[in-house]
C-alpha cells in the first residue's frame, strides 16, 4: 500500500508524519513553488496537541508559540466579562499553543523532510483529477511552472488541498458557491508588548458592532521584549469579500469601527494600525457533505469540512482526521474499507462543528452579553448574566469539538 497526499497544509503534512509512523508509504504533493510563513495566528487545542505529542512535533511547536493559559471575554467598552484557564491551567494534558500559522507548516514540513527524506513533499505539482480503476488510483498532476502534465499511480490518495480542492471540485462539480455567514474579518499581527497574563486569548465585542479576538503567537521577538500579537477584527458587511486566505486587506475598510477602542489594558486601533500587512477573508462554510471517500480517494481538512473560523478549531479537527485516518489503515482489512470507517467516524463528528461554529461558539458569550445589555456598558456582569450560564456555553461547545477535558485526558 501507498498513499499519495494532495497538499502540504497542516492536515497534509500531520497526516505523513502519522502515515510514516505507521510504517505506510506517502509522498505529498503540493501545488505552491515554495512554501512560506504565510498567513497570521491560529490555535491548537489540547486535543490535537495530545496527536503531535505523540508525533513527536509539540515540543518544537510549543518552542516556536506561546502555551496559551487563558480565554477572556470582554465587551467593547472593556469591560470584563468571563475569564477561564485553558490548556494546562485548566486541568488538561497537554497545552493549547498559540503559534503563527506559518510556523506550524514550516515546523511540519521540516519534520516530514527529516523522517520521509528530502524528496516526500514535492512542491509546484498540482492535482488536476483522480481517476479509480478499482484496483489504484492514477492521479494527473500538473508541473505549475511548465504546465506539463504526467500521471502518478498510488494505492489510496487523501486529498488535503484546502478549501479550494480541486478533488472535491471533481466529486461535487456542482456544489453551491460557499455560504457567506454576513461577517467579514481582518486579520494581521504586531509587535506588541505583553498585556494581560502575557498568554491571553482575547474575545471583545460583538459582530453586529464589531468583534475581535486577541493573543500572542510569538514570545521575546524584539531586546524589548515585545510578543507577536496575531489580531482579527470581525465586522458585518452585506456582500463577501473573496474567498481568499492570502487577499490582502484595507486598513480603511475597517478601523473605523474600533477607532474608541482604547482600554487600560490595550489600545486596539494602535494595535491594529501596527500590522504590516491585514489580510481580508470572508466568514464563510460550506454544508456538510454527504460522502468524503469515492473508491480509493477521499478527502481531509478544509477540503472535506470547511467551517466557519471560530471557535479556534479548524486545524485541530485535521490534525483529528489524520490520526483516524492513519488508524483506519492500520486496522481495516484492506484500504478501499478502511477509508469508509475513517469517513464513518469523521463525517458526522466535523459536521456537527461546522454547525456549532454558526450558532453556538464559545463566543456567544458575547452575543448573550450585546444582546442583554442593549450595547451598554454594565454595572455588575452577574445582573446580565451568571457565570454558570456563560461556563455552560463554552463547555457544551467543548463536547461538540471533542475537547472536553474528561475525554481528552481519557485518551491520554
Amino acid at each position: 500500500m501507498n498513499v499519495l497526499v494532495v497538499g502540504a497544509g497542516i492536515g497534509g503534512l500531520t497526516l505523513a508524519l502519522e502515515l510514516h509512523q505507521a510504517g505506510i508509504p506517502c509522498r505529498v504533493l503540493e501545488a505552491a513553488p515554495a512554501l512560506e510563513p504565510i498567513g497570521a495566528g491560529i490555535n491548537l487545542l489540547p486535543h490535537a496537541v495530545r496527536n503531535l505529542d505523540r508525533l513527536d512535533v509539540a515540543g518544537r511547536l510549543e518552542a516556536v508559540g506561546v502555551e496559551t493559559g487563558e480565554s477572556v471575554f470582554f465587551n467593547r467598552f472593556g469591560q470584563l466579562v468571563y475569564r477561564e484557564p485553558l490548556g494546562r491551567l485548566a486541568g488538561y494534558g497537554h497545552p493549547q499553543i498559540s503559534v503563527h500559522r506559518g510556523d506550524v507548516q514550516l515546523t511540519l514540513l521540516a519534520a516530514v523532510r527529516e523522517r520521509l527524506g528530502a524528496d516526500a513533499v514535492a512542491l509546484g505539482r498540482r492535482v488536476v483529477r483522480t481517476d479509480d480503476d478499482g484496483r489504484r488510483v492514477a492521479v494527473t498532476v500538473e508541473d505549475t511552472a511548465t504546465g506539463a502534465r504526467g500521471t502518478e499511480h498510488a494505492t489510496v490518495v487523501a486529498a488535503c488541498d484546502g478549501i479550494h480542492s480541486a478533488v472535491r471540485a471533481q466529486f461535487y462539480p456542482d456544489e453551491g458557491p460557499p455560504l457567506y455567514s454576513g461577517v467579514t474579518m481582518w486579520r494581521g499581527v504586531t509587535p506588541w508588548r505583553p498585556f494581560l497574563s502575557g498568554a491571553s486569548m482575547v474575545r471583545a465585542g460583538w459582530l453586529a458592532s464589531g468583534k475581535m479576538v486577541i493573543y500572542p503567537v510569538r514570545d521575546g521577538i524584539n531586546e524589548a521584549g515585545e510578543q507577536l500579537v496575531n489580531w482579527v477584527a470581525e465586522v458585518e458587511r452585506p456582500r463577501p469579500a473573496r474567498r481568499d486566505w492570502n487577499r490582502t486587506g484595507r486598513l480603511e475598510d475597517f478601523i473605523d469601527v474600533f477607532a474608541d477602542w482604547h482600554f487600560d489594558w490595550l489600545d486596539v486601533p494602535a494595535l491594529i494600525r501596527g500590522a504590516g500587512k491585514i489580510l481580508e477573508y470572508p466568514m464563510v462554510d460550506q454544508d456538510p457533505l454527504p460522502r468524503w471517500t469515492f473508491g480509493a480517494v477521499t478527502l481531509l481538512g478544509d477540503a472535506a469540512h470547511p467551517m466557519v473560523p471560530r471557535g479556534s478549531n479548524g486545524a485541530g479537527q485535521a490534525v483529528l482526521d489524520a490520526y483516524a485516518l492513519r488508524t483506519a489503515l492500520e486496522s481495516a482489512p484492506d484500504p478501499r474499507t478502511a477509508l469508509l470507517r475513517y469517513e464513518q467516524e469523521r463525517l458526522p463528528a466535523t459536521a456537527s462543528v461546522v454547525r456549532t461554529n454558526r450558532i453556538r461558539p464559545p463566543d456567544t458569550i458575547l452575543k448573550e452579553v450585546y444582546e442583554r445589555t442593549g450595547d451598554r456598558p454594565f454595572d455588575r456582569i452577574e445582573d446580565v448574566i451568571s457565570t454558570e450560564e456563560m461556563a455552560a456555553i463554552s463547555d457544551d461547545y467543548k463536547k461538540v469539538a471533542a475537547y472536553d477535558k474528561e475525554l481528552v485526558n481519557r485518551r491520554e
